[in-house]
């Protein structure tokens, strides 16, 4: 029996073959990896916001790749205190990350939510700036004059926001892996609201991930300080090959399912 709903005064028929909670397309075949998957594959973008969050924390003059509040504080102090060196970073922080955004939603803007070609695509040119950012901090030996830093800020900003978009097509309902305010929030309240209700385990994985990102880049930054934007780049790398594999399997086990 075809599924109808009303939807802005008029009857929508729902596509045939689509069910809740799976990623189809027109004819119910899937292509995309579960939302399970998806989940785990967020946590690990998480990480690698952490990792190199920390870099820029406390190697770029105190600025943040993701954490956008952060900077528009640093943003107001530099306009109070007329700091132009702080300003010009406030500015290339903010601004790299709105360019970020744009440029990742122009290509994923007509996209169903789920992992896709365009998505991996996306996803490639947030680890192609993840890559460029580890060649300039190994060229400069991990002590980047004013110039370059906000070169390398710039990079750094521009991935986050890209890597936001990522999150948000991902599908997965009020998922972020750069700025977790919201989520720590959401997780929080409804702990409150409804007490035995089951933690929301990706809220919970992406809250760790990040934290595991940033202990495990500052551990290297420690240890191999040029090094240190590696583990962030191989985290987005390894997303992507998952991504794609996830959904490389997805769609053969659908063909094989379909009748002959």
């Amino acid at each position: 029996m075809s599924a109808y709903r009303a939807g802005r005064g008029r009857i929508r028929r729902r596509e045939p073959g689509r069910r809740a909670g799976r990623r189809t397309d027109g004819r119910g075949i899937v292509h995309a990896p579960s939302t399970r998957a998806t989940a785990w594959l967020l946590v690990a973008l998480a990480a690698a916001s952490g990792c190199i969050d920390v870099i820029c924390l406390t190697k770029l003059n105190g600025y943040f790749a993701s954490v956008v509040t952060g900077n528009l504080v640093h943003f107001g102090h530099a306009l109070a205190t007329a700091d132009t060196r702080s300003l010009e970073g406030a500015v290339v922080a903010v601004g790299g990350y709105a360019v970020g955004v744009a440029g990742a939603t122009v290509p994923l803007r007509h996209t169903p939510p789920g992992w896709n070609r365009r998505t991996a695509v996306v996803t490639s040119v947030e680890a192609v700036l993840l890559l460029g950012f580890t060649v300039g901090w190994l060229a400069c030996s991990a002590r980047p004059g004013y110039g370059f830093g906000l070169v390398l800020l710039a990079m750094a900003a521009v991935s986050s926001g890209i890597q936001s978009v990522i999150t948000v097509a991902a599908g997965v309902r009020g998922a972020s892996t750069t700025y977790l305010t919201g989520s720590l929030t959401e997780l929080v309240r409804r702990r409150v609201v409804d007490p035995h209700r089951f933690a929301d385990v990706g809220g919970v994985g992406r809250l760790a991930g990040l934290v595991v990102g940033a202990v495990l880049g500052t551990v290297v930054l420690r240890t191999a300080p040029t090094w240190a934007s590696v583990p962030a780049a191989v985290l987005v790398i390894t997303v992507i090959a998952l991504a794609v594999g996830l959904t490389q399997r997805a769609r053969t086990a659908a063909n094989r399912s379909r009748p002959s």
